[in-house]
């Protein structure tokens, strides 16, 4: 391994532990604007003080405001360190962190995706100690990418870097090489609204259109497209369903969503069709509210990843992943772009999520060798 990249990965795994601790405290669920800016203020003390700060407008109104912190140096490349600050947690059900078993500590975003933010502004403060090896680089940190239905606001500000390093949770391959993501489905989320009949439950059943009966066979509907081994590996799950205000009165309205992702957003849009228009007198309407685009960077970075493995001095495999990131919205920008290169853990978007201490520092040392590649290709 190249040493400065062992050294600097060292000297970011060891306050890790503290830095992943005080984020994590913070319950910071997409939309609420107050854990947003108590998230961005803790990531500001732990920038290195060269850092030129910027608090950007976020993609969706009424969050908080994102977080841009630049540094210059007299090298030639740029280099974009991407992650996000929300959560999908609810306030109620936060949890700080804890360590249930030795090495493995456990916490609301833990791994999706405040470890990876850890990750990259440690990888910001090692390269302030560096800077012939830069023109610029910056750490993007968003507030909204767990609910976003509105266009990726930051694109264009990036346009012409020369990489881009997203930190979403890192992974090791079935070989027990460092897995880092070059491929990931377009993702699209489906409303559907449904306008029937209310009536009296007890006197009246028959006369009214039950607006939860119809949204439950959308439901269904959406359920069967559900394809992952198919051509366009297609996942179609219905997530959230409302419909009543009473337990006495037949339901006239509600609301169905869907999360679907695919290969192709031709697939995505193909169980919008599938949705049937009327079921049982109550009409069905459905419409896409976010489509992601799909990220395939596999050619872009290949000459990256080879000489970031001899850098480090072990493997580094491109990997697809199924799962949405704002990686998607740089690499048209940005095409070499790279995801996952977050800490390893595991249960994201559930109580037990986790991150593995280990995996700071070894994660560290990935970020470090493919920020450096990067940049001795640009330059």
């Amino acid at each position: 391994m190249d040493p400065w990249v062992a050294e600097a990965a060292a000297a970011i795994a060891r306050p890790a532990r503290r830095h992943l601790d005080a984020l994590v405290a913070v319950s910071s669920p997409s939309g609420d604007v107050h854990g947003a800016e108590e998230c961005a203020a803790v990531c500001a003390a732990l920038l290195p003080e060269s850092a030129t700060v910027d608090r950007a407008e976020c993609s969706s109104p009424g969050h908080g405001r994102d977080l841009i912190a630049t540094i210059g140096g007299s090298g030639t490349g740029r280099l974009l360190l991407l992650g996000h600050l929300d959560t999908v947690v609810a306030h109620a059900d936060h949890l700080p962190l804890s360590e249930p078993s030795p090495g493995l500590l456990k916490g609301s975003g833990a791994v999706d995706m405040k470890g990876g933010v850890v990750l990259a502004l440690g990888v910001l403060r090692a390269l302030a100690e560096r800077p012939e090896l830069f023109a610029e680089a910056a750490v993007l940190l968003v507030v909204d990418e767990e609910w976003r239905t509105a266009p990726f606001a930051h694109a264009p500000r990036f346009a012409g870097w020369d990489a881009c390093l997203c930190f979403e949770a890192g992974e090791l391959t079935a070989d027990g090489h460092e897995g880092v993501v070059v491929r990931r489905k377009a993702a699209g989320t489906i409303r559907v609204t449904a306008r029937g009949r209310s009536s009296h439950s007890g006197s009246a059943p028959d006369r009214g259109r039950n607006a939860l009966l119809a949204l439950a066979a959308a439901a269904q509907a959406i359920a069967a497209c559900h394809d992952p081994k198919g051509p366009d590996h297609r996942s179609a799950v219905p997530t959230v369903l409302r419909s009543g205000d009473a337990f006495n009165v037949v339901p006239a309205a509600g609301e169905l969503f869907g999360d679907v992702r695919a290969d192709r957003d031709a697939a995505i849009r193909a169980v919008i069709d599938a949705v049937p228009e009327d079921v049982g007198g109550v009409t069905l309407i459905p419409d896409l509210i976010r489509l992601w685009p799909g990220m395939d960077a596999r050619e872009a970075t290949a000459p990256l990843l080879e000489a970031a493995s001899t850098t480090l001095g072990r493997p580094i495999v491109g990997v697809p992943r199924g799962g949405a990131s704002d990686a998607s919205h740089m690499a048209p920008t940005i095409p070499v772009t790279v995801d996952g290169l977050g800490p390893r853990g595991g249960k994201a978007h559930n109580p037990g999520e986790f991150v593995a201490e280990e995996s700071l520092r070894t994660r560290a040392e990935v970020a470090l060798a493919l920020a450096t590649a990067a940049l001795s290709a640009a330059g």
